[in-house]
């Protein structure tokens, strides 16, 4: 169970109060920032190691000896998964880059077509445009999409299926197909 601390600098050890005092979370946001991560994301980052020590809390884990440098740590791991992550979306955009470079000038019929298909996969959820694309646009393979985005190769093809019948659908209501 958490353990209540009452020594400064180490949480107020309630369940139900902020996890992070004031000098807590200041430090957090150092790490954060020290560790690259964008002004625009210092909240998010904040409010995900409260998460984590809500989290150990929940499961019945004893506090942490010193939360403060525990934070600090979950700060520098959070920070190096921002960077992860961008470096895969990079990654993923230099591919669909390197793709639109080898297309060729299409006819009239076909850019009717592509407006139409644009317009649909506006419509989609973002989990599901994200697999169209990398499947379609980017050729990749279903395993390589569940690799590159960090869920199971069952999920990428039901998206793949409901984004497509939805797509499908689309484009017989505007009567492009």
């Amino acid at each position: 169970m958490l353990r209540r601390t009452s020594r400064r600098g180490q949480g107020d050890g309630t369940v139900h109060g902020d996890p992070l005092d004031a000098a807590q979370e200041r430090r957090v946001r150092a790490v954060l920032a020290l560790g690259g991560v964008p002004q625009a994301d210092l909240p998010d980052g904040v409010q995900q190691v409260r998460l984590r020590l809500l989290e150990r809390a929940a499961k019945g884990y004893e506090a942490p000896r010193d939360v403060s440098a525990w934070a600090a740590v979950v700060a520098s791991n959070l920070a190096m998964d921002w960077h992860r992550a961008k470096r895969r979306q990079e990654r993923l955009g230099e591919r669909l880059a390197s793709l639109r470079q080898h297309e060729h000038p299409s006819g009239e019929e076909t850019s009717v077509l592509s407006l139409a298909v644009a317009r649909g996969l506006d419509d989609l959820p973002d989990a599901q445009r994200q697999v169209v694309v990398l499947r379609f646009f980017a050729d990749l393979p279903v395993r390589s999409i569940a690799e590159e985005l960090g869920v199971p190769e069952g999920t990428v093809k039901s998206r793949l299926h409901t984004a497509v019948r939805a797509l499908r659908a689309c484009l017989h209501e505007d009567e492009v197909v």
